[in-house]
This record gives structure tokens, C-alpha cells and sequence, in this order.
């Protein structure tokens, strides 16, 4: 029976090291400032529910973590899911509004071609599950968890394997 306690004990702690067991007191450390994200390009800042943070954080990691686990692009490790990144992107993709619309509709980083098929993306859900029951305010919740991060997390969040 002691074995048995000592072994799960063992393979908790190595998942908590490894990262994949979290406990869920994270978004209620963080204070209205740090939730406060940018909603659209002309500047109107939308403040996350500690609700919306825990719901993007889950949702993120259930749909997007494969390839972009800690903020970074697998596919391209040049092009993170950081600030700096997400903002130089055509469109620009640091708010809300832009993240969502790309979540809809994946257009390459330039803006020049459509990546749904490549991409997932509500408007490729027949090729991607994950994407298909997602809605309007799933959306929303994931795009402020991407543009939270970076304040939480600022060297971390798109900064690729080393931390990984």
C-alpha cells in the first residue's frame, strides 16, 4: 500500500515539474490591470472576468496548446504568439477583435493568402474538430488568454524551447 502512495506521489510530482498538472487559484491572483487587454485597433481595452481567463486557458490548451504550447509556433518557431509577434503580423493581430477574426479566418502572416486549410479555424471545423463547437465568447475568452499572457508570463510566453 506505502508503494503504491509513494508511486503516485512520484509520477504527481513529475507531472507538476513537467507542467501538465496546474491548479486552478491562477487566474484569481491576477488583479483587474493585469486583465484589462486590448479589444480593437482604436484603442478601446476590454477588462477579462476571472471566469473568462480560467475558460480561455482550458479552451487554449484543448484546441491550440499542440502547436503553440507556451506561446510559441511549432510550424515556425520565428513567429510567436507574443506581443511583438501578434503586432506585426497584416493585419495586426494584439487585440482581441483581429485574434478572434483570425480564428474564424486564418490568413497567412503577411495577410496575402487564406490558411484555413492549414490552419484550424471555425471556418475549416469540418477538417478541425476541436474548432466545431466553439462560439463567440469561447473565442473572446481564448483571444485574451493569448494577449494575458505575456503580462503573466512575459519571458516564458513565446519564448520558445528553452523553457519548454
Amino acid at each position: 500500500m506505502f508503494k503504491k502512495s509513494f508511486i503516485a506521489l512520484l509520477l504527481f510530482a513529475l507531472f507538476l515539474l513537467l507542467g501538465l498538472v496546474s491548479f486552478p487559484v491562477y487566474a484569481t491572483e491576477l488583479d483587474e490591470a493585469t486583465r484589462t487587454v486590448a479589444f480593437d485597433s482604436s484603442g478601446k481595452t476590454i477588462t477579462l472576468t476571472l471566469e473568462q481567463v480560467k475558460r480561455g486557458k482550458r479552451l487554449f490548451n484543448n484546441a491550440c496548446a499542440q502547436c503553440h504550447n507556451g506561446g510559441i509556433t511549432k510550424t515556425n518557431p520565428n513567429i510567436g504568439l507574443e506581443l511583438e509577434s501578434l503586432g506585426l503580423a497584416v493585419p495586426a493581430r494584439d487585440n482581441v477583435t483581429n485574434l478572434i477574426d483570425y480564428m474564424n479566418n486564418p490568413t497567412s502572416y503577411d495577410g496575402q493568402s487564406f490558411i484555413s486549410e492549414l490552419h484550424p479555424s471555425i471556418k475549416s471545423a469540418e477538417i478541425f474538430p476541436k474548432m466545431r463547437n466553439l462560439t463567440d465568447e469561447d473565442l473572446l475568452s481564448m483571444a485574451g488568454y493569448i494577449l494575458l499572457q505575456p503580462r503573466v508570463s512575459p519571458e516564458k510566453w513565446g519564448g520558445g524551447k528553452i523553457y519548454y
